[in-house]
């Protein structure tokens, strides 16, 4: 049985961190073991330094947290962190069009960052914020980032609205068929929370990194993460 921390993405993503605090969430997620630091574009080679060597990936967000910047620009962003030569990528669909119905735009955006990752064999999970959307949108999105060819589809960013819903991560799983990994972040603060969603079949978990400690071992948590 694969270990829970295995399925950890770690976010150490709030804007006020200082680089201390960035380099004290990282050493902690290294030391649990986390799949992965999921950072700041800032701190990619900070992170990069101290997780060489470790089983702990480098994951950066891009359009992060809403998704509203051109596509040239999210394009412009995957070329220079792939460059950088990070793990893994976690861009952010914009949610504003999804609602709007301009699922060929939203596919399009999509599309031109998966181009570059998948190229470059940098897996690509994306957000789409899914305390926003309706079912169908849930549904629908999934089928776009499948056409598009993401790696991963995740509910949230943690940084708006609700989190990740039981309903919603099963109407994902479901849409998916086997087709894309989930990926449920946002609110996954202890352990029966994160395993609930293992159990379910999801791929990875997103959470915050002081959250990590107690699902990995049930212990306290150490802060409220805000993710």
């Amino acid at each position: 049985m694969t270990k829970i921390s295995r399925y950890l993405d770690a976010a150490i993503l709030k804007a006020e961190f200082t680089e201390s605090d960035v380099l004290e969430a990282v050493k902690a997620c290294i030391e649990l073991n986390a799949f992965s630091v999921c950072v700041r574009p800032c701190d990619i080679e900070l992170a990069q330094q101290h997780c060489k060597g470790s089983d702990t990936a480098v994951c950066v967000v891009l359009g992060f947290p809403h998704g509203v910047q051109l596509p040239d620009s999210k394009v412009d962003e995957a070329k220079r962190y792939i460059a950088l030569g990070v793990d893994e990528i976690d861009m952010v669909a914009n949610y504003g069009w999804i609602r709007s119905g301009k699922w060929a735009e939203v596919e399009a955006d999509v599309a031109g960052v998966a181009a570059q990752t998948r190229a470059a064999g940098v897996p690509l999970k994306v957000i789409f914020e899914t305390a926003h959307l309706n079912t169908q949108q849930i549904q629908q999105m999934v089928e776009v980032c499948i056409r598009a060819g993401a790696d991963f589809v995740k509910t949230s960013t943690g940084f708006n609205g609700e989190g990740a819903k039981v309903e919603d991560v099963q109407t994902m799983l479901d849409t998916a068929a086997g087709r894309i990994k989930v990926k449920p972040s946002g609110g996954i603060r202890d352990q029966a929370d994160a395993q609930r969603f293992v159990d379910m079949g999801v791929h990875r978990l997103g959470v915050g990194w002081t959250s990590c400690q107690t699902i990995c071992e049930g212990s306290a948590a150490q802060s409220n993460s805000g993710y």
